[in-house]
């Protein structure tokens, strides 16, 4: 004979109509949509649930509207922790409108991208987000509202597009390097949208110092690896550079690592500087001087623009630039005499 207690039932729509005095379908409208509600009926609905630990049913929300109050996030890849203060702005908005995120990893590609979209979209989303390099043709047709995240080389036309202002974070690092007094400077570089914009900038505010830099990987991936190799590149091929700016946080550990490796200290022999201000770059460990590229604030204006379109608020596809911050620490210095 079993001795165990039963579980308690789990409460259900009716249990909280009944405790707040209102009707199952009065419940379900404040659940969906509380504006159409009164202040006193939606408080006592909130009470109710709040007293008897409800928890609504997605699936039966999905019945009962055409909408599934999810989101579809696509990234290019989980080791590069930029996405995560994106994914933070974006849940800050649209958990309080009952959404949540689904994420979905691709590496660069358009058909891995097209898949990865094509996953979520099987999923019934009400929208994607895209943060990742989408190409010209593998969002065509998404039936669905979508904002890209972040300059891109392919970015639908019916699409909004929110993103740091990466022209102008490559020319703030430039301006911090010639302001430290360095001339041999190394650029480490990729081949997506923003990692151009960053270049761009970078190099043009250089050229406008009469300073040449050295870049390296333009055509490249910008992971750990490949900033080590590029790196590795530049300190074997130029030693006389001073200092190396990398296109994000990642390719920066990589330079670290080519750095160490050839007997040489940061910011003693090589002052170094990364992009995005992840994780890594706040670390008390490295210290690093890095571009926030505002990402939780690209979150948030994101999670706006695509929920304007799922309320059809929308006017038309919006360009919105964000503006970077510079955060400076250890590992940027004058150059040695």
């Amino acid at each position: 004979m079993s001795t165990s207690t039963p579980q308690a039932r789990r409460p259900t729509i009716y249990d909280v109509a009944k405790l707040a005095g209102v009707s199952p379908s009065l419940v379900s409208l404040v659940l969906q949509n509380p504006a159409k509600v009164s202040d006193k009926r939606r408080e006592a609905v909130k009470t109710a649930i709040a007293q008897l630990g409800y928890r609504p049913s997605r699936a039966a929300t999905t019945l009962a509207s055409s909408r599934t109050k999810s989101i579809g996030l696509v990234i290019d890849d989980y080791r590069n922790l930029w996405f995560v203060d994106l994914l933070r702005g974006l849940e800050s908005v649209l958990t309080e409108h009952g959404y949540q995120v689904m994420l979905a990893d691709s590496r660069p590609g358009e058909n891995r991208i097209k898949e990865a979209a094509d996953g979520l979209l099987a999923m019934h989303v009400d929208g994607l987000v895209i943060a990742a390099e989408p190409g010209a043709t593998a969002l065509s047709g998404t039936e669905v509202p979508t904002v890209v995240a972040g300059w891109r080389n392919g970015v639908p036309d019916d699409a909004d597009l929110i993103t740091n202002d990466d022209d102008g974070g490559g020319a703030m690092a430039a301006d911090h390097l010639l302001q430290l007094g360095h001339r041999r400077i190394g650029h480490l570089s990729g081949s997506g949208g923003a990692a151009a914009h960053r270049r761009d900038g970078f190099r043009g505010r250089l050229h406008q110092a009469g300073v040449e830099p050295l870049i390296v990987g333009e055509e490249g991936d910008t992971t750990e690896e490949a900033g080590y190799a590029s790196a590795c590149w530049l300190l074997d091929h130029h030693p006389d550079i001073t200092a190396i700016f990398a296109a994000n946080d990642t390719m920066a550990l990589g330079a670290f690592g080519a750095i160490k490796a050839r007997g040489l200290s940061v910011p003693t022999d090589i002052t170094v500087i990364g992009y995005d201000n992840s994780a890594l770059a706040k670390s008390r460990y490295l210290e690093l001087t890095s571009v926030d590229n505002r990402s939780d604030v690209v979150g948030v204006d994101v999670a706006k623009a695509l929920l304007d379109r799922i309320q059809g608020a929308a006017t038309g596809p919006q360009r919105k630039l964000i503006a970077p911050v510079l955060k400076v620490r250890g590992t940027t210095a004058a150059p040695r005499s």
